[in-house]
């Protein structure tokens, strides 16, 4: 990529945190925490997934 594609690709990714920063962090403040229940439902599909790739990456 060239030097001006890249500052571009820059400036659009600043400037999308920058107009979307307020409205996550509104929607973050309004949102319920999370129970122990929620974090086993994420995180048992996501170790799943990881040792699904771990498999293979070790069978290649």
């Amino acid at each position: 990529m060239e030097t001006f594609e890249s500052v571009i690709l820059g400036i659009i990714a600043i400037l999308a945190i920058v107009l979307f920063f307020p409205g996550m962090k509104q929607r973050m403040k309004d949102s319920p925490m999370a129970s122990s229940d929620d974090w086993k439902g994420l995180l048992f599909p996501l170790l799943l997934v990881v040792l699904f790739v771990m498999f293979l990456i070790s069978v290649v």
